[in-house]
């Protein structure tokens, strides 16, 4: 039977994936190494999660610990039990914030990374190290970028990127002594049939945007919109995930987890616009206008969008997925089309978009 550490929980992704777990009724622990202040939080959710899944309390611990701090600051007995006992370790803990400084993100990116792969390393038992990368440690690089590719002396769009790449270049030199996947994820929105989402944030800008501005007469565009917007539903991400962590052939390797096609970031903006507002948008704000008003923090905290957001709308790169591709083949997992699953994610967003800060269920 296999056991299970997680970081990064209570977020998004790791409680999607823990459910799947659960769900697949082939496991004998798991582990949620969680920070004490959000420890009332990880409880609450892991709750629900028993009640909904139907799956005994005592299968699932949360584990106090930080991982900006050498042995992640568990207990030493309890760290030795864990070290002894887990065949998995998933490690998607990180500062997601595009407008994060630096040193906050480097202590938690960087320096937490090495942290828990130094940890992983001493595992007696492993089977796989799961690490949760971002498509974006490409940073400015535009056209096709490979999965096996990551340092090409690139510069970054800002400091999740680069802290990102740091970490990763990290996990990658341990891939000769831990059995590592590396997971390249695109931008992670909600679930492709019901639209579920955790919260409003990151991707869900322009729908933020989009909500402020409904009752004008005319949206324009925001900018011209020729980079790709690569958008991935939670549930591909899950599925895809538990395949390759699993399976025999992806151990040493690195996925993206991305869209294999597509769509351009103007056609995506006018896709929401339709879906949400029922009309096409008009007109064009250019981006250096649009990030000029989001350099006062009023305008950002209104429109509930970083400045740093509207870079992705230039840079042109194209995420090659082949091999992730050719991997979840054998499983039968693909990834939806955006324009289908589209107005799941518009239908769940309008039905809390006025109550958009509450932790909404996760299913």
């Amino acid at each position: 039977m296999k056991s299970y550490l997680f970081t990064g929980f209570p977020g998004f992704i790791s409680a999607n994936l823990i459910r799947e777990i659960i769900r697949q009724k082939d496991f004998d622990h798991i582990y949620l190494l969680v920070l004490e202040q959000a420890f009332d939080e990880a409880n609450n959710l892991l709750n629900h999660i028993v009640i909904e899944e139907e799956v005994t309390r005592d299968k699932l611990t949360i584990v106090k610990g930080d991982i900006t701090k050498e042995g992640l600051a568990i207990n030493q007995r309890i760290a030795n039990n864990i070290q002894h006992d887990v065949t998995h370790v998933f490690h998607l803990a990180a500062l997601y914030d595009l407008a994060v400084p630096y040193d906050i993100a480097h202590k938690v990116n960087v320096i937490g990374t090495n942290h828990v792969n130094n940890f992983v390393s001493q595992c007696d038992n492993i089977e796989r190290f799961v690490y949760f990368s971002t498509a974006y440690v490409s940073g400015d690089r535009e056209g096709k970028i490979y999965e096996h590719e990551l340092d090409h002396g690139q510069s970054f769009k800002n400091h999740y990127e680069k802290t990102k790449f740091e970490a990763e270049k990290l996990t990658e030199a341990i891939k000769p002594n831990v059995p590592t996947t590396i997971i390249r994820p695109g931008i992670v929105i909600g679930h492709s049939q019901s639209g579920s989402t955790s919260k409003f944030d990151g991707p869900y800008f322009i729908l933020n945007y989009l909500q402020r501005l409904k009752s004008l007469p005319l949206i324009p565009y925001l900018g011209k919109g020729k980079a790709l917007a690569n958008f991935v539903p939670i549930d591909y991400i899950v599925k895809g995930t538990m395949h390759l962590a699993h399976s025999e052939t992806s151990k040493g390797k690195t996925f993206h987890l991305t869209d294999p096609k597509p769509y351009h970031a103007q056609d995506v903006y006018e896709m929401f616009t339709q879906a949400y507002l029922g009309k096409n948008p008009i007109g064009n704000v250019p981006l250096t206008i649009g990030k000029a008003f989001l350099s006062f923090s009023s305008f950002r905290k209104w429109f509930r969008i970083e400045k740093e957001a509207l870079d992705y709308f230039y840079c042109e790169s194209d995420f090659d997925c082949s091999k992730t591709i050719e991997e979840l083949q054998s499983a039968g997992i693909t990834c939806p089309d955006l324009k289908e699953y589209l107005p799941a994610i518009v239908r769940y967003y309008k039905k809390f978009e006025n109550d958009w800060t509450k932790h909404i269920e996760i299913t």
